[in-house]
């Protein structure tokens, strides 16, 4: 299965097809509500353009921890099938999630057709794709420890030691120790020998990595 990906920060570009202007923006989203933000401001910033296409594709955990995607897209009034469908095949064949692209339209006094229009608002938004830094996004189960306050540091160390990224600590009668892992049986494994068997990892979710591509 191909890794998904986002993008590490937002994009902007602009390509001309037949004197008409395309002003591409490749923005991150993490939700729906992101996104649609994303397109109302690049609305905002060209209200002389006479057509705000976009495409957003973003996960995000259901009530139930399972992974929702929600994918879409819109013409903005150009003919059906011709801004906004080809826009998220971009992102698509990038394997990319969490993202939206907005690409306003100038019209230059010549019309393009449907096949041209779908050329040119792919092609906006492949230009733009083409600067990003890619981010591969890895799934980490989230596990709690409890650990006594005088034996926290020693095992903290040594997961760092083991690669194992440490979220956070917070201390109340005993320490809480919070990791996401890619391997819980190790981690439960490691833990038991790093405590002598007193500590068992308990689940707690799980959360998203990004880690250069």
């Amino acid at each position: 299965m191909t890794p998904l990906r986002t993008i590490a920060g937002r994009i902007e570009c602009e390509t001309e097809v037949k004197k008409s202007r395309f002003v591409a923006v490749v923005d991150r989203a993490a939700t729906e509500a992101e996104a649609r933000a994303v397109i109302a401001a690049a609305r905002k910033a060209d209200p002389a353009a006479g057509h705000h296409c976009s495409a957003f594709i973003v996960d995000s955990a259901a009530a139930d921890s399972k992974e929702q995607r929600i994918e879409r897209s819109n013409d903005d009034g150009e003919p059906s099938g011709t801004a906004g469908t080809p826009m998220l095949d971009v992102l698509r064949g990038h394997h990319l999630t969490n993202v939206v692209a907005v690409v306003s339209r100038y019209f230059g006094g010549t019309k393009l057709g449907t096949g041209g229009l779908a050329r040119a608002y792919s092609g906006a938004v492949t230009e733009a794709v083409s600067g990003a830094t890619f981010l591969t996004r890895e799934r980490r189960e989230i596990m709690t420890l409890e650990l006594d306050h005088a034996e926290v540091g020693r095992v903290e160390s040594e997961l760092r030691g083991h690669g194992v990224l440490v979220v956070g600590t917070s201390y109340g009668a005993r320490a809480v120790l919070t990791v996401a892992v890619t391997d819980t049986d190790s981690t439960v494994a490691l833990v038991a020998s790093l405590t002598s068997g007193r500590v068992i990892p308990v689940l707690d979710g799980h959360m998203y990595a990004e880690n250069p591509d």
